[in-house]
Formats: C-alpha cells, sequence, structure tokens
C-alpha cells in the first residue's frame, strides 16, 4: 500500500509545479531546463528529480491541469439561457481566465505554437467535441433568429483571440495603456462589442 504524500512532499511537488509553470510559461517547453525550474523552486536538481523523472512530466502534470480549467468556461454555456447573455457570460469568464491565470496561458500559447506536440490529441478530440457541440447551440440560435448571423466557430475563435490576448501580450498591453487598468476597460469593451454583435 503506497503511503500518502507527506506535508513536506505535497509543498515540494507544489513548490516545482508552480517554478515549472513560470519557466514553461517564460521560455517554451525547448527552451526551458530542469535547471531553471529546480531552481526557482529553491531545490536542489536531484532533490527535484526525486519528485518528476523529467521536464516532459513536469509539463505534462501542467498541461493536463491547464486543460481542465480551459475548458470549463464554454462547458458552462447553457443552451437553456437568453443566447445573447449566455455568450456574453462566456466571453467575460474567459477574459476572467487570462486575468487570474496569465502564465497558464502562455504556457497554453507556447505550447500552441511549437504545434501543440502534447497536447494535439486533446484538441482534435475533447476540444473539438467540446467545440462543435457548443457551436451547434450558437447555430441553433442564430437560425431561430435569436441572435445576429454569426458563424459559431469563428464566434468562439474570437473570443479566444481577444480575451486571451491580453495574458499572452500582457508586456504590450501595459506599455500601451500605461497606468490604467487593462482588464477593467476590457470587460466593458467586450460587453459592448458582443452585444452589439450579436443582437438581431
Amino acid at each position: 500500500m503506497t503511503k500518502p504524500p507527506t506535508r513536506i512532499q505535497k509543498r515540494n511537488r507544489a513548490a516545482i509545479l508552480s517554478a515549472g509553470l513560470d519557466v514553461f510559461s517564460q521560455f517554451g517547453f525547448r527552451g526551458s531546463t530542469l535547471d531553471q525550474i529546480a531552481d526557482a523552486a529553491g531545490l536542489s536538481k536531484p532533490n527535484l528529480l526525486y519528485y518528476f523523472p523529467s521536464k516532459e512530466a513536469i509539463h505534462t502534470v501542467l498541461l493536463e491541469r491547464l486543460l481542465e480549467t480551459w475548458l470549463d468556461p464554454l462547458k458552462a454555456l447553457d443552451g437553456k439561457g437568453d443566447p445573447v447573455k449566455e455568450i456574453m457570460a462566456y466571453a467575460q469568464r474567459k477574459l476572467a481566465l487570462s486575468r487570474d491565470y496569465p502564465r497558464e496561458s502562455r504556457l497554453f500559447a507556447n505550447e500552441i505554437l511549437q504545434g501543440a506536440p502534447r497536447i494535439e490529441a486533446i484538441l482534435q478530440t475533447d476540444l473539438k467535441a467540446l467545440v462543435d457541440a457548443k457551436g451547434a447551440i450558437i447555430q441553433g440560435w442564430s437560425d431561430a433568429g435569436r441572435i445576429a448571423r454569426v458563424d459559431p466557430h469563428h464566434l468562439i475563435f474570437s473570443i479566444w483571440a481577444f480575451t486571451q490576448h491580453y495574458a499572452d501580450f500582457d508586456v504590450q498591453v501595459r506599455a500601451v495603456l500605461g497606468d490604467k487598468a487593462p482588464y477593467d476597460g476590457a470587460a466593458v469593451f467586450l460587453d459592448m462589442l458582443y452585444k452589439k454583435l450579436l443582437t438581431p
């Protein structure tokens, strides 16, 4: 019978994953090393290897956790709700995800830019199935005249692009806005944009 992890083991594992998230989101998978992650976690490399046998193992755990979080906002889109409100609420949930999980957003972006070698199968199965299912709901709303005519997939892509931009290009956004809080203005603009776009 396997012993449950001790408090120190839980703490060290969490420190490694947090450090891995920092390093991978900054340098990408290829540009990151175990030495960088160990240093960021405040552990020796041999100590890190006690918990994870490779940087691939750390990266895999981070991506698995990320994908669960990343799909939740779209899963919450309710086909029985008010169409405009449901889509706008989805966009706001995605924006909040970028605000609250910027490292995860950049980790995901880096993986996609590298051709998604570690998550391509999930993109082609779980993600595609979810987007197709929710896209069918949006298409039904559009066909029934409950929202303006839109292509469901491109609508979802536009929400991804708009909201994730604030995390993935944070330095650029803050350089342009200066002291302004980016997410406050983004939330207001997001509501205005999609309400005008979707209202029949």
